[in-house]
């Protein structure tokens, strides 16, 4: 593919330029080790690494032209030097002019939201292939174009990455695509460019404060997605949610709500909810589903409800609401032969794991005993850990503490630090086991005949992250081997 550099830097906010624009280019990157001949290099600022100090690299490896915020002491003949305000937003305006803007050939919904973003955008593109459509999905356990699978790495990839994906999915005759939009993805301008049909906001509960310092700031990101949405599009929030209103505020975008609790535009109630699924009443029809708890109650009225708002016929979407499959590693559960139940879950903050474990003690209705397995990610945010602990405390008859991904971290110091949010009453309830493998071990050995285990904080995750290798790990496939069950 090669386009001219005056064509791709549409919209990028230029504020110089130093040489000609009517050069072809057939590549662009944000690594100077990418660089070629041919190449637009854009020396982006990033948490890690400032891509200004890589300028010469890129030209010496053959790029004509360069995008930065700060021009070079020194220029180079017959380079090309666009400066910008944020070459961060630029790199995403120029990838999408380079993909020819694939996101306007598609009805590209974005779901962003403390949890529930990968189950939500996971069901909508279940719903919507058994509704007849291609479907283009990106999210955290993976990228789909319709049937074939592409492997993910970030919740939200790289601008390139994603116009790229997104082009692919226009080539393969996708109509729609679900997105997982994360705060991160939104501060660093990976969508910048992007035209979304639509925008959902499911919750804000404590997370990430490692990247964004206070709640407000992570508010606040959150917010900028919304803000940014065209009078064409839709919002659609989550109206027991406190901060809903916060997230419409100033959007230009057509405005709807829903809920469980409250008044809103779509609303749903739980008629039954048990390990063999839910029963809900949706716009007073009655719809039996395969998910369980009432946190999946909102993900699938946010699925019937996005949709409503994207035209589909009301009988079709309640028929194949009841289709769905439960997202792997979200409540994923199997049994025993002495009847104990173990659930995997990636509940990984302290509303995620309140609401799981809430949902089986509702379903267990005091019978057996509930015994938590639970960590807390390494290089991530501390203020959650004892915030943790205490809530699995309060929620489980038994509490074994565990390594989840320590990454660079040492795993006795984040078991320390979720301790501290054990009160005095509960510090016979918890064991600290560093070892995952042999904590899932012990909670099994605990387990009697009617108890439940939850497992905590992994999910679908296929490794462990320690000390920056990624270790073959499984939380399911760890239960199977210890109930012995033949699959």
């Amino acid at each position: 593919m090669t386009k001219l550099l005056k064509d791709i830097a549409y919209k990028s906010g230029i504020e110089q330029v130093i040489g000609s624009t009517n050069v072809a280019i057939d590549n662009i990157c944000f690594d100077s080790r990418e660089a070629n001949n041919f190449s637009l290099f854009i020396a982006v600022n990033g948490t890690q690494v400032d891509g200004h100090l890589f300028i010469l690299k890129a030209i010496e490896q053959g790029a004509l032209a360069i995008v930065c915020e700060q021009l070079p002491d020194q220029l180079k003949d017959n380079v090309t030097y666009l400066q910008v305000k944020n070459s961060q937003r630029a790199l995403g305006f120029i990838a999408s002019n380079f993909y020819n803007r694939p996101s306007e050939n598609l009805k590209l919904v974005g779901i962003t939201g403390t949890n529930g973003k990968t189950t939500v955008s996971s069901l909508l593109y279940q719903l919507f292939k058994f509704l007849g459509y291609k479907v283009g999905l990106i999210s955290t356990i993976g990228n789909k174009i319709h049937n074939h699978d592409i492997v993910s790495t970030h919740t939200t990839p790289d601008p390139i990455q994603l116009n790229k994906l997104l082009s692919w999915m226009v080539d393969a005759g996708c109509t729609y695509c679900f997105m997982e939009v994360s705060s991160h993805a939104i501060e660093q301008h990976r969508i910048a460019g992007l035209e979304f049909t639509g925008g959902v906001f499911t919750n804000i509960t404590h997370d990430h404060l490692d990247y964004h310092k206070t709640f407000d700031n992570y508010i606040t990101a959150k917010k900028k997605f919304f803000d940014g949405l065209s009078s064409e599009a839709f919002s659609l929030v989550n109206n027991d949610d406190f901060h809903a209103e916060v997230m419409l505020q100033n959007t230009n975008s057509k405005q709807y709500t829903f809920a469980v609790r409250s008044l809103a535009d779509f609303r749903c109630k739980v008629l039954e909810n048990h390990f063999d699924g839910l029963v809900l009443s949706i716009d007073g029809s009655e719809v039996y589903t395969q998910l369980v708890g009432t946190f999946n109650a909102y993900n699938l009225l946010t699925v019937y409800a996005v949709a409503k708002l994207l035209k589909q016929n009301d009988l079709e979407i309640l028929t194949d609401l009841s289709k769905l499959k439960p997202v792997e590693g979200r409540f994923s559960f199997v049994k025993s032969t002495n009847d104990i139940v173990a659930v995997v879950d990636y509940a990984h903050t302290p509303d995620a794991l309140k609401n799981v474990l809430d949902t089986i003690n509702d379903i267990r209705g005091g019978q057996g005993r509930l015994i938590t397995v639970v960590g807390c990610g390494g290089d991530r945010d501390k203020d959650k850990r004892p915030l943790m602990a205490k809530i699995a405390c309060k929620r489980s008859d038994k509490v074994v503490f565990t390594s989840d991904n320590p990454r660079t971290e040492d795993p006795q110091t984040i078991l320390q630090e979720m301790e501290k949010g054990v009160e005095s009453e509960d510090y016979v309830k918890t064991l600290a086991i560093e070892n995952r493998k042999q904590a899932i071990k012990a909670a099994v050995g605990y387990a009697a005949p009617g108890d439940i285990i939850l497992i905590a904080g992994k999910g679908h995750e296929k490794h462990q992250d320690i000390n920056g290798v990624k270790h073959p790990f499984d939380d399911m496939q760890e239960i199977i081997n210890l109930f012995e069950i033949t699959t």
